[in-house]
Formats: structure tokens, sequence, C-alpha cells
């Protein structure tokens, strides 16, 4: 059996950053990114099975969009019914990474070929320039933006009445929380309908240290002191480890989580035992079924944080998991 590669950039090494006086990183890391399909409306001179554009949202706050479209659907040319649209978030600890970053376009157009679906990934601002709720607020734009384009590629081809939220890491953690927003405000929304959320290895922190933390302390991937850094920098000013944002199963979390449970969405969490946050994970999934929410849960030996974003057979399995979810959902 080969052995599952690690990334080519680690989240510790991500972190390594200058902070300057004014309160902004300069990132020192880069991580590989990949561009968007060359002039993609001409999709015949493709050969890709998955065409991806830009789109920019906002551009005083530079928001912008990557579409994912099956070129199936391109050359059926909307004939068939459309295809379930996945809202995903990149993750990189609400500090570094982005929507073109390459193991989150591959994982974005690997959906879109393996479950048929239009997958929008949004490009949001990140911390400490623009600390949460900013990369919320963004999600939720997005989400406004998508309910009332006049994009093409939305419009035609993507059923806007059967979204999911999807992120990874700090994507997961988004995912919920503008989940939490759309459930609170469902009407404003329309006609964009939110079918379920997929929160992949999602991004939970707190105070008191949980066990799978203590264990993984050191982790080569991703350390307790990388995540303690994460949230110091992402977190509103002045906020400890059991802000909201971070903690969800602390002071308000379970009632705005019961929202979610009151419209019936379904929940996918997905992680591993490598996972340094394996035990927030879980018990997020226990306070969300006490609230009534109907979750699918999948925690698999070994691994370490995000595996399927460099491992290519565990994202197919993880594209198998979502794929029965979402027919469960549908």
């Amino acid at each position: 059996m080969s052995e599952t590669p690690k990334p080519s950039v680690s989240y510790n090494d991500s972190l390594k950053m200058v902070h300057n006086p004014d309160g902004s990183v300069t990132r020192l890391t880069l991580f590989p990114i990949t561009s968007a399909t060359p002039n993609p409306d001409q999709y015949t001179t493709h050969t890709s099975p998955v065409i991806s554009k830009d789109i920019t949202i906002n551009t005083q706050k530079n928001i912008w969009v990557r579409v994912f479209l099956p070129r199936q659907a391109l050359e059926n040319n909307a004939t068939t019914s459309k295809l379930p649209l996945i809202v995903y978030f990149h993750g990189g600890g609400f500090i570094t990474c982005s929507a073109n970053t390459s193991v989150f376009h591959d994982l974005c157009a690997g959906m879109a070929m393996d479950l048929s679906a239009v997958v929008v990934s949004l490009e949001y601002r990140l911390a400490p320039e623009y600390r949460l709720p900013a990369a919320y607020d963004d999600a939720e734009e997005a989400l406004h933006w998508i309910k009332s384009t006049d994009e093409p590629w939305v419009t035609k081809y993507a059923d806007t009445s059967c979204c999911f939220l999807m992120g990874s890491s700090a994507g997961g953690n988004m995912a919920y929380f503008a989940g939490v927003r759309v459930a609170g405000a469902v009407e404003e929304f329309k006609p964009l309908r939110i079918k379920g959320l997929i929160m992949h290895h999602p991004f939970f922190g707190g105070m008191k240290r949980s066990g799978s933390e203590v264990r993984s302390e050191n982790d080569t991937i991703l350390s307790l002191s990388a995540t303690d850094l994460v949230w110091e920098l992402a977190l509103p000013e002045g906020a400890d480890r059991d802000h909201e944002y971070s903690n969800p199963m602390v002071g308000k979390g379970a009632e705005q989580c019961e929202k979610i449970g009151r419209l019936g969405w379904k929940v996918l969490v997905t992680g591993c035992e490598g996972d340094l946050s394996l035990d927030r994970q879980k018990e997020w999934v226990e306070m969300a079924k006490k609230k009534g929410v109907a979750v699918d849960s999948s925690f698999v030996e070994g691994g370490f944080h995000a595996i399927e974003l460099v491992d290519a057979s565990k994202a197919k399995a993880l594209f198998r998991l979502i794929n029965k979810f979402m027919l469960s959902s549908a």
C-alpha cells in the first residue's frame, strides 16, 4: 500500500509571517495556485472535464467566486435537469490561502466532476486584516449574489433550490456559521434554498484543552501552538478561544444550532482520528443531535487534518460520502 502524501506546505509552515505595525501581516509562505480556465466560455477549445471561471462580486472588498461547471453540462446546453449547487469555503485558518490555492481548486474541480454539481468557491477577506466575522459577512454576501445574479453558469445550470454549503477546516466553520445566518432569515435568500451543510474537518477551538488537542500538541501538520495563533489572529480583538466563532458549544451556540434543526436541514461532518480538532468536531455533532439536527458523521482511523486535500484516493472516498449525503438530503 502506498504511503499517504504529506502536504507540500504544512499548516504550521503557512503561519510564517511578519507582523506589521498597522496590524496587517506579510505572509511568507506561498501556496501553489491554479488559474481558472482561459476563455471559459469557449469551452469547445478545452479538453478538461471541468471548466472554471472567476467572477467578481464586490470590487471594493475584493470578493470573488470561482465557478466550476462540468463540461458535460455545457455540451448538453442545459437540455437536461439543472445540477445541484455546492457553495464552497476554502480552509487556511481564516488567515491564509485562497479560492485559487491549488489544493482547493482541485478539490472543487473533483467535486464538480464526480458529483455532477455546480461548485461556487468563495474568495473571502482574511484575518488579521479583516477579523471575524468579516469572512462570515462575505459568505452571506456571496449567497445574496447567487440568489440574484444573472450569471448564466448559475442561472442556466445550477439548481439554486438544491444548495449545499460546504467548507474544509476553517471553511467548515464558515459553512456552519453561514448556515446559521441563512437559517435566521430564510425568506431573504429565496429562491436560494439550503438543503444541507457539509463540514469537512471543521475547525473549532476552546480554552480547555481537549483530549485530541493534547495528543496532537506537536503534530507536524497542524500543531496546537499553530491553532492558538490562528485564533489569536482571526477572532475579534480581545476575544479568547471560548468566543462563539471558535467554540460554538458555549453561550448561545446551542440556540443557534437549534435553528438548523427546526428547518430540517441535514448536516454531514467528516474528520479523522489524526486530526487535532477531532474531539471538538465530535462535541459539535453531539450538541447538534441533542438540538434536533439530523447529522451524519464519519470519523476515520489515522490520517491528518484535511487529508483529502492531498490524498486522491481519500478524496474519492469523500466524494462518495458526499454524494450519498446529497441524495438523501435532496
